[in-house]
This record gives C-alpha cells, structure tokens and sequence, in this order.
C-alpha cells in the first residue's frame, strides 16, 4: 500500500506543480525538437482529448472513475500494478485539483498533431499502460 500512495502522493504533486508553473510563465509556443514538439499552453475545459460533457455530468463521472480505481486498488498486489493504480489516482487527483481552480486543465505538451496534453495525462496513460501489460502477462502466464 505504500508504494501506492507514494506513486500517488508524487505523480500528483509533479502534475499540480507543472501546471501551476505552465500556467504562470508558459505564454508562448516553446519549441523543443523544431516544430514537432515543444511547450504550448491550453486550457482544456473537456476530460479527454477536449471531450466535454454538462460540467455537473463531467464531475461526477471523473468521481466515479477515481472511486472505482481506488477500489480496484485495494485489491492489486503485485508492486507494478500498486504503482500503476497510484499513477492513475495522482494523475486523476492533479486534474480535478486543477480544474478546480478555474473550471479548466492546463495542458503544455505539444507532440506532432496529437491533443496537447499534461504530466497528469501522461501519469494516467503510463498507469494504465502498465495494468494492460500486467493483464497480458497474467493471460499468457
């Protein structure tokens, strides 16, 4: 359980971090490799890929996202998917904690023609990532 809430604690302290400071000084497109990508502000004000729904409807299906993954959490025993569950749930956290601030998420990473999108993004897909491999792992073995 500990190294869940560590994984939560600073994959979700990281997020609120980068944000803040992409909300503070990111004012311009920051290339990084030309034109392919680079630092770029945008405030999402959807959940997914700029994906919107009634924000009362919207806030309460992230609620019921994190409570059912904190509770799938309980359950994982293997320390990949403790840390995976933690990735998710800090992730998840640093968005709402965001949103909260302003009704928006602040996104900064630009790559290719993909959605921009955040630290807290990416801690959710890698967690996620991680669970379908240790789901594949455990079908083949």
């Amino acid at each position: 359980m500990h190294v869940l809430l560590i994984s939560a604690f600073l994959s979700g302290t990281v997020s609120i971090v980068s944000a803040v400071l992409a909300d503070t000084f990111l004012s311009q497109h920051i290339p990084l490799a030309g034109s392919f990508a680079g630092l770029q502000f945008s405030q999402n004000p959807g959940v997914t890929f700029g994906v919107a729904f009634a924000p009362t409807l919207q806030m309460t299906l992230i609620a019921v996202a994190l409570v059912a993954v904190a509770w799938m959490s309980l359950k994982a025993h293997k320390t990949a998917e403790r840390v995976a569950y933690g990735l998710i749930l800090g992730g998840g956290l640093a968005n709402i904690i965001d949103r909260l601030r302003d009704g928006l998420v602040t996104d900064y990473f630009q790559i290719g023609s993909f959605p921009v999108f955040n630290v807290a993004d990416s801690c959710i897909t890698v967690g996620v990532g991680i669970l379908f491999m240790e789901f594949l792992l455990k079908r083949k073995g």
